[in-house]
């Protein structure tokens, strides 16, 4: 049988490989078959495709994969704070010289 064609972006979306991903797709669609005893209606396809989810987020909590992304961002911020204030800083020194100074002078 044929896989979803949007099963690589399951996979992806849940951290499994391709292969797994299809191990599970197969292993929904025999659960859907025993669940409605039928084959290529609406009520099985919607059947197979949330057993191949459900699948999919137990085969993920089992997998101990931190999610570190969003903590690795927020400390880019963090770390890139100082350097952000310290460049506001010396651009507003630099206008208030240039207003103070009024600029080139030229000799008359």
């Amino acid at each position: 049988m044929k896989t979803p064609k949007l099963l690589p972006w399951y996979a992806r979306k849940a951290g499994v490989s391709i292969d797994r991903a299809t191990v599970l797709w197969h292993k929904a669609v025999r659960e859907a078959t025993a669940a409605t005893g039928w084959v290529g209606n609406a009520e099985y396809w919607g059947e197979a495709m949330n057993t191949f989810q459900r699948l999919l987020e137990e085969e993920q909590a089992t997998m101990c994969a931190p999610r570190v992304t969003p903590f690795v961002r927020s400390q880019n911020r963090l770390w890139r704070l100082p350097l952000t204030a310290f460049e506001d800083v010396v651009s507003a020194m630099s206008a208030n010289w240039h207003h103070h100074s009024g600029g080139p002078r030229r000799a008359a």
